[in-house]
This record gives C-alpha cells, sequence and structure tokens, in this order.
C-alpha cells in the first residue's frame, strides 16, 4: 500500500470563516472529526450504532494542530488521515489539512476507545485488525 492514508474532500463555507474571509481556527478541528467519521464508516462503523450495539464511543484525549497557512471561502480543502499507531484502547492519527498542494493545517491525536461511563474501553479486537489493515500500521496490544 503506498498511500495508507484515508482522504476526504471538504469545501470552506462562509459559515466556516471569520470576518476576515479566513477560516476559523477551531473549524479546523471540525473538519478533522468529520474526516475520521467518514474513516470509521469506511471500515463499517457507523458511530451510533456501534455505541448502541457495543456500549463504546470515542474521545479526542490529546490533539496538537499546527496552522500553517489560511483557508478561505469556497476553498476546496483534502483531509488525510493516517494512523500511526493502534494500541488496545485508544490510537494515535495525524491528520494533514490541504488545499491543492499547499499543506493548511496538520494535527496529531489521541483517540481513546471509551464505555458509557467514560472510561478507557479496549477496542474489540476486529475492529483493531481492521484499523491495522487499511492504514499499514500494526497492533499494539
Amino acid at each position: 500500500m503506498s498511500d495508507p492514508s484515508h482522504r476526504f474532500a471538504i469545501r470552506v463555507y462562509y459559515e466556516d470563516t471569520d470576518a476576515a474571509g479566513m477560516v476559523y481556527h477551531s473549524n479546523y478541528l471540525k473538519f478533522a472529526e468529520r474526516a475520521r467519521t467518514e474513516w470509521l464508516r469506511d471500515l463499517g462503523v457507523q458511530q451510533d450504532a456501534w455505541r448502541k450495539d457495543t456500549g463504546l464511543g470515542f474521545a479526542v484525549t490529546r490533539c496538537e494542530i499546527d496552522y500553517r497557512r489560511p483557508a478561505r471561502l469556497d476553498d476546496v480543502l483534502d483531509v488525510a488521515t493516517r494512523i500511526l499507531e493502534v494500541g488496545g484502547a485508544s490510537l494515535v492519527a495525524e491528520q494533514v489539512i490541504r488545499r491543492e498542494t499547499d499543506e493548511v493545517a496538520r494535527l496529531k491525536l489521541v483517540v481513546a476507545c471509551i464505555d458509557g461511563s467514560g472510561r478507557p474501553a479496549r477496542l474489540p479486537k476486529n475492529l483493531r485488525t481492521a484499523m491495522a489493515a487499511a492504514t499499514a500500521v500494526g497492533v499494539n496490544d
């Protein structure tokens, strides 16, 4: 697999921008969240149904973001999601948001699997295996 990244395209709308016409800083987090949701959907996980079936969900426990260039109204952005590590109860992801060849923002996140009370829970083995296979990383227990 030459590029183990999941790709998701998103257009910048007026509601995403600030008074200067640039994407408001917190909206990059929304774009990244949508991309991770679509990555999970492509793996067969529809989060609401999965939560109802398993009692499990996901929570971002750490996020680092570097803003490189501003995105603007009507830009079409590409969000590339790459999983760096799959652990027993969490994963580490890198997401790069680009406008054509320009890198707009880069995020590094730790996402935990949690139970209904918000406590860490092991990712089901079949999901850890699917995540690892889709992103060409190993599974760490």
